[in-house]
C-alpha cells in the first residue's frame, strides 16, 4: 500500500523523539532510581504514540491549510475536492501541478494574443472589403444628384456602376453570413447520392464564359466513361467546386489550364483535385490562405472581385462533411487544390 508522505514524515520523526525520550528516561532512572523495564516499555509506547498523533495532526492540517490556499489561488482543482478527500501534501506533486498551470496559461495568453491580432485583422479587412464598394456607389450616386443625372448615357453608365457596387456588397454580405453560419454548425448538410463528374461539367459550364475571357481551358485530366457516384451536400459541393475553379480562373494565367481529376482514394472514398498552372503562392503564404479575407496579393487580387470568403467556405463545408481538403502550390508553377468524399456503394 502507498503511505502517505505526511504519515512516513510523522513516523521517523516520532520514532526520533521517542529514542531520544527513552535514552533520557533509562539515565535519569539509572541514575536516581531503579530500572524497571516494563515501565520504560510502556512509557516508549505512549510517548510514541503521542507524539505521532500530534505530528500527523500538526503537519496535515498545518501543511493542508497552506496547500489548499494555493490550490484555489490557482484555481487547479474545485474546492469540493477537498472536502472528499486531504489535499496532498506532496511538494513534488504540487510542484508539478503549479508548472502545468503555468504552460497552460502562457499557451492561453498566446492564443488570445494570437486572436486579438486575428481580430484586428479581421475587423480591419471587413471594413476594407465594405468600404470600397460602399464609397463607389456613393460617388456615382452623389455625381448624378448633382446634375449627371439629366445626361441618360452617364445615368445610365453610373447607375449600372453603382449597381454593381451593390451587387458586390451583397456578394460580402452573403458570404459572411455564410460563414458564419457553418462555423456556428447552423448549416444543414442535406446528404445525397450524386453524380460528382456530371456535378464537374455543370461548373465547368457556369464559368464557360468566365474562363474564355481569360482563355484558360477548363477540362478534365482524361475521360471519364462511367459516373463516380458520392454521398454529400450536391449544393454545397457545387458551391466548393465552384469557388475553386473561379478561384483558378482569377489568379489563373492567359491561355492557362484548370484541370479537375477524379481519383480513388481508399475502398469507399475518392479525392477531387482542382489544378491550374496560374501564378501559385509563396510557401510561407500556404497556411493562410483559408483564413477570411486572406489575400495574397492584397492590391491586385481585389480587382478581380471577390468577397475574400470563398476559400474559408470552402473549408468549412468540406469539414462540414468531416472530409479534409489540401492544398500544395509553388510559385511561379500553379497550385493544386484537394479534398475527399465519401463514395456511394
Amino acid at each position: 500500500m502507498k503511505i502517505k508522505k505526511t504519515y512516513k514524515f510523522a513516523f521517523k520523526t516520532s520514532l526520533y523523539i521517542t529514542v531520544v525520550l527513552a535514552l533520557a528516561m533509562c539515565l535519569f532512572l539509572y541514575t536516581f532510581y531503579r530500572i524497571n523495564w516494563f515501565h520504560i516499555l510502556l512509557f516508549i509506547c505512549f510517548c510514541y504514540g503521542l507524539a505521532f498523533c500530534v505530528i500527523q495532526y500538526r503537519a496535515q492540517n498545518f501543511i493542508y491549510k497552506r496547500i489548499n490556499k494555493i490550490y484555489e489561488d490557482l484555481t487547479l482543482l474545485e474546492s469540493t475536492t477537498f472536502r472528499k478527500r486531504p489535499v496532498t501534501t506532496d511538494m513534488a506533486t504540487l510542484t508539478q501541478e503549479i508548472d502545468r498551470f503555468a504552460r497552460d496559461k502562457k499557451i492561453e495568453i498566446e492564443t488570445l494574443k494570437i486572436r486579438e491580432e486575428y481580430r484586428k485583422e479581421f475587423l480591419g479587412n471587413v471594413s476594407h472589403e465594405l468600404k470600397t464598394p460602399l464609397f463607389t456607389v456613393q460617388g456615382y450616386l452623389e455625381t448624378l444628384i448633382d446634375g449627371a443625372a439629366e445626361d441618360k448615357k452617364i445615368r445610365e453608365k453610373y447607375l449600372d456602376r453603382a449597381n454593381k457596387g451593390v451587387e458586390r456588397l451583397i456578394y460580402i454580405v452573403k458570404d459572411l453570413d455564410m460563414i458564419t453560419k457553418l462555423e456556428a454548425g447552423d448549416v444543414r448538410i442535406e446528404i445525397e447520392s450524386f453524380n460528382i463528374i456530371e456535378l464537374i461539367e455543370d461548373v465547368f459550364d457556369l464559368f464557360e464564359m468566365k474562363a474564355a475571357k481569360k482563355k484558360i481551358t477548363l477540362t478534365f485530366d482524361r475521360d471519364y466513361l462511367k459516373p463516380i457516384m458520392v454521398k454529400a451536400d450536391k449544393e454545397k459541393i457545387q458551391q466548393v467546386l465552384s469557388n475553386l475553379v473561379v478561384n483558378s480562373i482569377k489568379y489563373g494565367r492567359l491561355k492557362g489550364t484548370t484541370e479537375i481529376s477524379v481519383e480513388n482514394l481508399i475502398k469507399n472514398k475518392v479525392i477531387i483535385r482542382v489544378t491550374d498552372n496560374g501564378e501559385g503562392v509563396v510557401k510561407e503564404n500556404v497556411p493562410r490562405l483559408f483564413e477570411r479575407f486572406y489575400r495574397v496579393d492584397k492590391s491586385g487580387s481585389r480587382k478581380e472581385g471577390g468577397s475574400g470568403l470563398g476559400l474559408a467556405i470552402v473549408k468549412h463545408i468540406i469539414e462540414a462533411h468531416d472530409e479534409k481538403i489540401y492544398i500544395e502550390s509553388e510559385f511561379g508553377v500553379g497550385s493544386e487544390f484537394s479534398f475527399t468524399l465519401e463514395k456511394t456503394e
